[in-house]
């Protein structure tokens, strides 16, 4: 009886023991074990991001804002050419000159994107001395005779052979960069030394403004005090001496206004309208700029179809892009654009508020500042909501500085949110080398 019982089942001969299958089972290798383990965490974690949760959802938002701006700068090559052509050949230049170069500088600026991206956090930690000691570098080469050079009174370019850039575009990334980190080392110091502590960092960022107001570009001076002023914000400087920093700095601009007859001009007719005289003046972007959008409609007049782009709009390639978008993709596209821009925003706000990290959270803010910040500027200046300033839309106006520097930003706020222990890369490639090697068991 006890030799039956001991007998194996011939039906139980082809199964294997349940063990095998137990989910206890840990994979060989270390690395393997810790790339489950952590898989495991984060589809718990993630578990709480469902329905309209969804759009806090870090994973989602690092897509959403590499999705973003590719579309942006893919629908920039196509609208630069389109508003350049006849420039260009206006010229004597092919009708694709502004197109290519778009196309060489967006190229430039997406590999700078995927080597800036793939830097640790620590890099950029360590580096702000060097990061804005080149920003101010670049910037004092604006006065220097032979490589200085000016555009339509602006003289905050310069020109090495064939190449010409605005240094001013640097610091506008040098500042989302090393500002944070000095107002948080700041920050530590208050309590032994008090607003000492701040000296540093408000004479550092006054030494840029600066040199970039003596280069007469008051427009991109106003966008860099507006990244400082959020950045000194948020990263915790003394509220009281922030509004003492905001009168003096209004009456400094105030100043640059009253002492100029162009831009006092300008804002008057943003104010009580444009007249007689200055509609061929200071009015005539603005006007015709207004001619666009109205005449685009709903859903525009076809691309390549605008009429205002015929040596009528004054810089339609550049800074009165929008205006064209709007005239041949319709008020649908122009909307679209400006979408992008919001969900650009969200995914750098979001991604710093779920940080841990204060010199992440505040460099993602100042980021988010400047891209969305300088986009909605050159929108309202488009509809005639502010004066003229000569401000670039990211990622979408021709412009090499401007294009690459707004890549490169991307590149910083990708490795950042990135940064997040949930969607690190090593991660997600521990886990894919884990599910090969499950596929080559089964």
């Amino acid at each position: 009886m006890n030799v039956n019982s001991k007998k194996s089942n011939p039906n139980n001969a082809n199964k294997k023991p349940l063990r095998l299958f137990s989910s206890s089972k840990k994979p060989r290798s270390t690395k393997s074990s810790r790339a489950y383990e952590t898989f495991n965490e984060n589809s718990h974690a993630f578990k709480q991001y469902v329905g309209i949760r969804s759009i806090f959802n870090p994973l989602w938002c690092l897509y959403g804002l590499r999705i973003s701006v590719a579309m942006l700068s893919v629908f920039g090559l196509f609208m630069v050419f389109s508003s350049s052509s006849v420039t260009m050949i206006t010229y004597g230049a092919g009708p694709w000159g502004s197109g290519i170069s778009q196309l060489i500088y967006c190229i430039i600026g997406f590999i700078g994107y995927l080597i800036f991206s793939r830097l640790p956090v620590d890099f950029y930690k360590s580096k702000i001395i060097v990061i804005y000691a080149i920003s101010v570098f670049m910037q004092f080469l604006t006065f220097v005779p032979g490589i200085r050079h000016e555009v339509n009174g602006n003289a905050s370019w310069i020109k090495i052979g064939p190449f010409t850039m605005q240094p001013a575009e640097i610091t506008k990334l040098a500042i989302c960069i090393w500002l944070p980190m000095a107002l948080i080392l700041a920050k530590k110091a208050y309590e032994r030394v008090q607003m000492r502590a701040y000296i540093p960092s408000v004479a550092a960022l006054g030494v840029s403004l600066l040199l970039v107001v003596a280069g007469k570009d008051l427009g991109t001076a106003l966008i860099i005090l507006l990244i400082a002023v959020v950045a000194f914000y948020i990263g915790g400087f003394p509220t009281k001496w922030l509004v003492v920093a905001l009168i003096s700095a209004s009456a400094a601009v105030l100043l640059l206004v009253v002492t100029s007859q162009n831009r006092m001009r300008r804002i008057l007719a943003t104010i009580h309208g444009c007249d007689a005289k200055s509609i061929k003046g200071v009015c005539f972007q603005a006007i015709h700029a207004q001619y666009a959008m109205a005449s685009g409609g709903l859903m525009g007049v076809g691309i390549g179809n605008s009429r205002e782009k015929w040596n009528y709009l004054p810089y339609a390639h550049n800074d009165f892009i929008f205006a064209i978008i709007g005239e041949e993709m319709g008020f649908f596209v122009a909307s679209c654009v400006i979408l992008l821009y919001i969900v650009i925003g969200w995914c750098l706000l979001t991604s710093a508020l779920q940080s841990h990290s204060k010199f992440v959270s505040i460099s993602l803010i100042s980021i988010a500042t400047w891209i969305v910040g300088q986009g909605l500027i050159n929108i309202l200046v488009v509809v005639q909501v502010l004066p003229v300033m000569g401000v670039p839309m990211p990622f979408i106006s021709a412009g090499g500085s401007s294009l690459v520097m707004c890549l490169l930003s991307i590149g910083v706020a990708d490795c950042f949110i990135r940064s997040n222990p949930y969607i690190k890369p090593s991660v997600n490639s521990s886990i894919k080398s884990v599910s090969s090697e499950d596929d080559n068991k089964r």
